[in-house]
């Protein structure tokens, strides 16, 4: 039986196995998973975990949904993917969606970040020091 320190230290070498130039190759990944869901092996379901885990926070910090309150050009959407792709250092696929409760401004949201510049987010932050 594996301890759960173990379990992840094995998912991430499985992790690091998987990367090609610092990039999850999906076909490796895919190979991992079924191999260890294949396995007769009690510890492997203890690593699959983990290792899924690890998949899909890496697939949901390479994709961005951007909000804004107006349609933004196709200028502005080349240069806010350019943005996001050096920021994080790798390609980001982008999902632009339009919300006018917004006011103004623009929410970018990529895995657990979120970076809000909407005129909304300012008022709410200007009522709650009011509230006090």
């Amino acid at each position: 039986m594996k301890t759960k320190r173990q379990a992840r230290r094995d998912a991430d070498t499985l992790w690091r196995l998987c990367l090609v130039n610092g990039r999850l190759e999906e076909d490796r990944a895919r190979a991992v998973v079924e191999a260890l869901a294949a396995s007769s092996r009690s510890a492997a379901n203890a690593v699959l975990k983990p290792f899924v885990r690890r998949v899909r926070a890496d697939a949901t910090s390479r994709t961005a949904t951007v909000s804004s309150a107006a349609p933004l050009d196709a200028t502005l959407r080349a240069q806010v993917e350019r943005d996001l792709a050096r920021r994080r250092g790798v390609p980001v696929a982008t999902t632009f969606l339009v919300d006018p409760s917004l006011i103004g401004g623009m929410r970018v949201e990529i895995g657990d970040d979120v970076y809000d510049g909407t005129v909304r987010a300012e008022l709410a932050a200007l009522a709650s020091r009011f509230s006090l």
